[in-house]
């Protein structure tokens, strides 16, 4: 019972940063299942906390880019073709992590989340923004796409720490990047789960499909749901575009020292 009050509040968190920075649940549901697998003792934590994020990922990316469209705040322009090489991408990179060593899956994921803190924090453009919108170039959509996919899939993190920070240097807001940053994570959510709910597993958990842990997935939603609607109705688009940004690597940066503490210990 202690475990799922966690996640119920882990999941109250999810939403949070599903409406304000796009993320989806992928950053903060990674670390949360995988200390919960191992407080149980259940077999492979890592690829577990993973396919469990693709999985919620899909309900929470799909109820907040509805609500976006509902409120007219989702920019399709840059949706197509993105979207189309981000699926593809996430396909080979789910079936990828499924034959990944579990330390090398934790490692990577540092690795990948302290490179986007520095890129974030070092490069002109994403705290400050730009002055005009411009469109994505043919490469961005393609190459880019496919790259992003390979990797969100991968790593079970929606997508969003990469095109977050891709549209804030076309000039987009960050309300407006956070927002199409979840229509962008579904694809990479329904490969993701695919494949990791087909996976071959050493060992099975109660309420576990493959790598996907239901019982942990509906914990995190049902905490994540209500306040995705909360947030949306309170905070979305209220926050100063420079203050946004610096959260959301802020952010990052703390669940970077979650999942360091993690490896450590």
């Amino acid at each position: 019972m202690t475990t799922v009050a966690v996640l119920l509040v882990v999941g109250c968190l999810i939403g949070v940063t599903t409406v304000l920075f796009g993320f989806g649940g992928g950053f903060v549901t990674v670390p949360a299942v995988y200390a919960a697998v191992q407080a149980t003792g259940g077999p492979d934590a890592m690829h577990t906390a993973v396919a469990t994020s693709t999985a919620v990922m899909i309900v929470n990316a799909s109820v907040a880019t509805l609500s976006s469209v509902r409120h007219g705040g989702l920019r399709t322009e840059y949706l197509w073709p993105l979207v189309v090489f981000i699926g593809a991408g996430a396909v080979l990179g789910a079936a990828a992590a499924d034959r990944a060593p579990e330390l090398l899956l934790h490692v990577l994921f540092i690795a990948y989340l302290a490179g986007v803190i520095a890129d974030g924090a070092l490069r002109r453009g994403f705290v400050g923004g730009a002055e005009a919108s411009r469109p994505l170039s043919p490469v961005e959509s393609s190459v880019g796409g496919a790259g992003i996919g390979a990797v969100a899939s991968f790593l079970g993190v929606g997508g969003s720490v990469l095109t977050v920070p891709l549209l804030r240097r076309r000039g987009v807001s960050m309300t407006q990047a956070a927002a199409l940053a979840n229509p962008l994570s579904i694809p990479v959510a329904v490969a993701g789960t695919a494949v990791y709910a087909l996976a071959t597993t050493t060992g099975s958990e109660p309420g576990q499909v493959g790598h996907v842990n239901l019982l942990a997935a509906s914990a995190l939603l049902g905490g994540s749901l209500p306040t995705i609607a909360l947030t949306r109705r309170v905070a979305s688009g209220r926050i100063p575009d420079r203050v946004h940004a610096i959260a959301y690597l802020v952010l990052l940066g703390v669940v970077l020292i979650a999942m360091i503490v993690a490896l450590v210990i």
